[in-house]
């Protein structure tokens, strides 16, 4: 998916149309956008140029009447795949055009893409987001970190495998105040709770492994299972989280071995799974042979109280594999993240992140392992609680204002996430791009369940008071015009 990071100058004396076909026609000579190369539409186009569909029409008309681009047969327009220039002798197109399509991990869902190129767009209310708004993350605390640790000797080699001693053992201290018992021999550090997953697909499981988790789920919205010859078994939720009296039936029909489970402020629910729950799930994953990943990623994100204990303090065999992060929290462009797990197993996954990465910024884990063990992360929690908790409840009242007889949602007591059940029909493609049109980026539940059409994942982390007030009314609206719609065409 191109994502072209320019906009047109309205001041210069150039035709605006004419700077399009100048951009275009650079990055094609200059082999940035090779043969076979799909542009995206004129919509598309129109809407990262910041200019109407008609100029960006005029522009693409000059390249294709040039010999640049050529219409497609499966629609749109791509780069011709021909020479463009009389030439002796054949010429062979490079291989990374199919190699972008054939290439054995799996690419980003297109709402996905989309997501991930409109957050980075200026002017877009981000609803969805699962980040810590800017105004939240501690930037002057940042600042103290890297001027206490430009005055220490710095190491600038490679790190050991498993990272930093130091933050090891930092981490390790932070996981027993959860009551996680875990010596830092037992933590490995990663870029990102991210990668632990994808480490753990490919070091793990063999190909044609099925791994249970529940439905919705933060896994069907990643491929890092799928693209390792996985398939994901989605197991039904209720109030209190996983339904673990379907555990050893899935189990056994599927021959499943690993669970994954986001049991406290789910991703995108937003539930928590009670202490009885989580009783059950590890009776039943004794019974019947499973081993769990525990996704922690908010854990620590409480807003109402303290949840039940994370899965991983209440195991004594070493069945849990923990994954934690400091992207919810602190920093998500730290990259730093964490597995705790029995050491055989972090060994092997140390081993494997060598070979792919070779350890994680050693900038990035001195900076986390300072943090964690100053005791400013305990401080800035409590602050992060406080605010959450502002912004939570100002988007709860906001949806019972203007979505109360169109929807339906649960008060999540953590984390970022209020998961809402639309209760009229609206197709969830169409609402994404008509909110889209409005500068209104949403997380739609498709993305967590290929199934799902009614709900949506809206976050209160990341858009501010004013933004809430604008985008949520919009939405509303949007909604019953979609809503309006779709009665009278059927």
């Amino acid at each position: 998916m191109l994502n072209p990071d320019w906009k047109p100058d309205a001041s210069s004396p150039l035709p605006v149309y004419k700077q399009i076909e100048q951009y275009i026609r650079e990055k094609v000579l200059h082999g940035e956008w090779p043969p076979g190369t799909r542009l995206p539409s004129h919509r598309a186009l129109s809407a990262l140029f910041g200019v109407n569909r008609s100029t960006v029409a005029a522009a693409l008309n000059l390249l294709s009447a040039s010999g640049l681009l050529e219409g497609n047969r499966g629609g749109g327009t791509v780069v011709r795949s021909g020479p463009l220039e009389p030439s002796t002798s054949a010429v062979k197109a490079p291989i990374w055009m199919n190699a972008a399509d054939e290439g054995i991990h799996y690419p980003n869902l297109p709402v996905i893409q989309t997501i991930n190129r409109m957050e980075a767009a200026s002017g877009v209310i981000r609803l969805g987001t699962g980040e810590l708004s800017p105004e939240l993350l501690p930037h002057g605390s940042y600042n103290q970190l890297l001027a206490e640790l430009s005055r220490c000797r710095r190491r600038l080699s490679y790190p050991e495998p498993q990272g930093c001693p130091q933050l090891r053992e930092a981490i390790a201290r932070h996981a027993a105040a959860d009551g996680i018992r875990a010596s830092a021999a037992s933590v490995l550090v990663v870029s990102g709770s991210l990668q632990a997953l994808h480490l753990i697909s490919v070091g793990l499981l063999p190909r044609g492994a099925a791994i249970l988790t529940e439905k919705p789920s933060y896994l069907y919205s990643i491929h890092a299972f799928q693209s390792a010859g996985m398939k994901l078994i989605g197991l039904p939720m209720d109030k209190e989280g996983l339904q673990t009296e379907k555990l050893a039936d899935a189990a056994a029909a599927y021959s499943a071995s690993l669970l994954y489970t986001n049991p406290t402020f789910h991703n995108p629910t937003g539930r928590t799974m009670s202490m009885e729950r989580r009783m059950q799930l590890l009776e039943q994953a004794r019974a019947s042979g499973l081993s769990i990943i525990e996704d922690g990623a908010y854990n620590e994100l409480w807003i109402d109280h303290e949840p039940p204990p994370a899965l991983k303090s209440l195991d004594s065999e070493g069945r849990v594999l923990y994954t934690g992060t400091l992207s919810k929290s602190f920093s998500p462009g730290l990259r730093i993240g964490w597995v705790i797990g029995p050491e055989p197993v972090i060994g092997r996954l140390a081993d494997i992140k060598m070979q792919m990465d070779y350890g994680s910024s050693m900038l990035s884990q001195e900076t986390a392992a300072l943090w964690l063990s100053s005791g400013r992360h305990e401080a800035h929690l409590v602050h992060i609680r406080s605010r959450l908790r502002e912004r939570r409840d100002h988007l709860l009242e906001l949806l019972h204002r203007f979505f109360l007889d169109i929807a339906e949602w649960d008060k999540p007591s953590g984390g970022f996430y209020i998961w809402i059940k639309l209760t009229v029909t609206v197709p969830l493609r169409a609402l994404f791009e008509a909110a889209l049109a409005e500068g209104i980026l949403l997380n739609p539940g498709d993305l967590y369940d290929r199934n799902d059409r009614q709900h949506l994942r809206l976050s209160y982390a990341y858009a501010s008071a004013a933004e809430m007030n604008g985008a949520v009314p919009a939405l509303s609206a949007i909604v019953r015009r979609l809503a309006k719609t779709e009665r009278q065409e059927s």
